[in-house]
Order: structure tokens, then sequence, then C-alpha cells
């Protein structure tokens, strides 16, 4: 059975409300070599994360995942306690400048106005109601990767257009190229027997057997066929892991770099102008090609 393709780079979003939490969770992916996934999980909750990393290696395969959990206890009651050991050092330090000093001792609401005196806490849920609101919020990250899978997927589908437009492009130049009449036996004849000529004209005693290593030298070179050949079977190849769908990206990456190099081959080996410019329109195809796969999962 086959998968849709999908892209690299999504968002998607999804909140809740459970123990008297109100939650959101965000998640946002882009383009990476692998899966590189980077969390950001609410205080309390770092014990989700190993859970959060396995629900995202079960839906995506590549890409920089980048998600935050925020969580707000709507239900809070906050407690205010004194740090003995802050108020301690406090007095200590009062009782120590008083001999020092002529100054009225301080007031008490100045002595719980120093930094660290008074510490406010939140009431923590209990370990029941905690693991409720982690059971809520990985049934709601199931539902947001979902969400995030389904545009990736949307996005890799539009992508699809250009990529096809680009292989039909590629094929199309290579068939010029194969039909070109400077690929003719009789064109490549008179080139060849031009250069001997050239050869010969410009170095003298030269041996037959000289002329003829060199005239086969030239025919290998002016030779395309394997080039063309390979052209025709990495379309294929692409059309073939588009159809199959599912986490090709990388294969698709790897056939863009063998277009490439049988474009070069090509232009190199090209003896006439306009085979030249054929090689040079397949290579900017290629490009906008290699651009469109790179965001493939």
């Amino acid at each position: 059975m086959t998968k849709p393709l999908a892209s690299m780079t999504g968002f998607a979003r999804g909140s809740g409300f459970a123990q008297g939490c109100r939650y959101t969770i965000e998640v946002k992916t882009v383009n990476s070599r692998g899966l590189d996934v980077r969390l950001r999980v609410a205080s309390g909750l770092d014990d989700l994360e190993h859970l959060v990393r396995k629900a995202i290696a079960a839906k995506l395969t590549r890409g920089a995942v980048n998600l935050s959990l925020n969580v707000i206890n709507e239900n809070a009651q906050t407690e205010v306690m004194v740090n003995q050991q802050a108020l301690g050092t406090a007095l200590d330090a009062i009782d120590t400048l008083a001999g020092r000093i002529e100054a009225d001792r301080p007031r008490l609401d100045g002595i719980l106005a120093l930094k660290g005196v008074l510490e406010v806490k939140e009431a923590e849920l209990t370990d029941a109601a905690k693991q409720e609101l982690k059971a809520d919020i990985l049934a709601e990250l199931d539902r947001v990767l979902d969400d995030l899978v389904d545009g990736r997927r949307l996005e890799a589908h539009q992508l699809m257009d250009v990529i096809s437009d680009r292989l039909t492009e590629i094929e199309a130049l290579t068939q010029q190229a194969e039909e070109h009449p400077a690929r003719s036996r009789d064109a490549i004849l008179a080139k060849l027997k031009e250069q001997v000529e050239l050869l010969g004209a410009t170095e003298t005693g030269v041996s037959e057997e000289r002329l003829h290593q060199e005239a086969l030298v030239l025919a290998t070179k002016a030779d395309i066929r394997e080039e063309l050949d390979r052209l025709n079977a990495h379309v294929a190849a692409a059309r073939n892991l588009v159809k199959q769908g599912g986490p090709v990206g990388r294969k698709l990456d790897f056939l863009a770099q063998e277009f490439n190099r049988e474009a070069n081959t090509l232009c190199s080996k090209s003896n006439n102008v306009e085979l030249t410019a054929i090689g040079l329109d397949m290579k900017a195809a290629i490009d906008q090609l290699r651009e469109q796969i790179q965001n493939i999962e």
C-alpha cells in the first residue's frame, strides 16, 4: 500500500483543559537531513518528554521539529511562605550593622520585602490529577501531530505539480538532444574529419596509428548515448519513487544529483553550440527540481 508524499515544513496547534489546567501545544517543522526534535515542556511535566519524542518519531521520519507545551493552572491556590534561612541571614546582618552604625532598626514590612524572605508558591496537583492531565495532553498531541502530517502531505501534493513539470521538461530536453542533427552519424564523422585534418596540419610527421588513436578519442568524447540513456532511466526512477510515496526524499535528492552529473557530462561532450544550450537548459530544470525535492520528507 502506497503512502502519500509529505513535505518537511508544517505547523499545527492544539489546546485543551483538564484538571483545572489549560494547555496549548504548538509544533513547527522545517527541512532537515534527519529527524531533529527540540522540545520546550512546561515545568513539572518534564517526564512527558520521552513520550512526546516517541509520539513524534511514530508520525515523522525527517524534519527539524520544534514543539512547545504551555500549561496554566487556572484553579491553583497560592501559598505565601517565609524562607527561614533567608530571614535568618537578614536578621543576622541587621544585628551586625546595629553595632556599627546609628540607625533605626528596620520595620517588619521592610524585612519581609527583602528579596527571598517571602516565597509565593502554587499548590501542586495531586499525583492522580497530574496523571490525568498528562493523558489528556498526550491524546491532544496525537491529534495535533495528525493535523501536522495532513498539512505536510497537502504541501507535498502542491509541490508535486512542480516536480512533475520539471521531470517532463528534463525528459523533453533529453529527447531534443537525442534527435539533434549534431548527433547524426554524418555530423559526427564530419566533425571528426575536420579535427583529424586539423591535427594532421598542425603536427608534422603524425603517424597513421596516432591519427587512428586520436580519432577514437574524439569519437568517444562525441558519443553521449550513455548519458541520454541514464537521463531517461533517472526520469523513470524518479516517477516511480513519486508513485511509491512515503519518505522518499533522500532517494529523490540522490537522483537529482545524478541528473546533474549526466547534464554536466553532456555539456562537456557536446560538439555543437545548440546541443550545449540544451544541456544548460537541462541543468536549470534540474536545479529547480532539486530545490523542490529538498522539501520532501
